[in-house]
């Protein structure tokens, strides 16, 4: 199931015959899976094959980013909760990074997280000790997370003792980026209502821009990172005294 998942992923339509040919198997084997496929939502069946549903990219996109760097997000999202207390209100910006850091929040004692992400909700949404407050809004095309004036306007009722958030890239200057200009208010806000601000990041995400500036360094107290990132950076960064810590 998986295979014909790939398979449709790279040409978004497919025939029987091709996909029996492919894993040599037989027409009914095919179709039967096609079935199982189509009752979960994922595919839509064709003359003589299946399509891909849109629901199955955006997962199977996502999917691939959160797998991209995984050991990297893993050991940045420990090294970040180390900085959290029991008892602390957390905001967590959308992405896979701010995923990973609240699955490590699962074991904390009353820890409160404020976040904009169906994704981060559903990770935590049965972690005992763990309140969570999601921020209603419209629901982004293509993202599991809210956006809009509604949800710029739910920020502002509430402060968190940390907010951490993510970046789709960070230049030389320490200036951090989004290629999605719906979430350059609510990062902004985000961080307006945190008394300390850590951005999350691997090391691919540097020496790079996009297309909205988000923050300066100025914004943020600390970036987390790790040990791929380029040591000229790291020099960079210290020289215009940006704290960071490499794991």
């Amino acid at each position: 199931l998986e295979s014909i998942r790939r398979e449709l992923l790279k040409t978004n339509e497919i025939s029987i015959e091709e996909l029996a040919l492919a894993f040599k198997v037989s027409g009914m084997t095919i179709r039967r899976d096609l079935e199982l496929l189509e009752s979960k939502g994922e595919i839509i069946r064709t003359h003589g094959g299946a399509a891909l549903a849109k629901r199955l990219t955006f997962e199977f996109a996502f999917r691939e980013e959160q797998n991209r760097n995984q050991p990297q997000k893993r050991d940045i999202a420990r090294q970040a909760v180390r900085h959290v207390k029991d008892g602390q209100v957390i905001m967590l910006d959308t992405g896979t990074t701010t995923l990973q850091v609240a699955r490590e929040l699962i074991g904390r004692k009353k820890v409160t997280i404020i976040t904009t992400s169906l994704a981060i909700v559903s990770a935590v949404q049965f972690a005992p000790g763990i309140e969570v407050i999601l921020l209603g809004g419209f629901l982004r095309a293509g993202s599991p997370d809210m956006h809009g004036p509604l949800t710029e306007q739910n920020i502002e009722q509430f402060k968190s003792d940390i907010a951490f958030m993510g970046a789709d890239a960070i230049d030389d200057e320490g200036n951090t980026y989004t290629d999605d200009l719906r979430v350059v208010n609510i990062d902004r806000k985000m961080v307006s209502n945190a008394d300390k601000v850590i951005v999350v990041a691997d090391g691919r995400k540097f020496a790079k821009s996009a297309m909205c500036k988000v923050f300066t360094r100025k914004d943020y107290d600390l970036v987390i990172s790790d040990a791929s990132l380029d040591k000229k950076t790291v020099r960079r960064f210290a020289r215009q005294k940006i704290k960071i810590e490499l794991v």
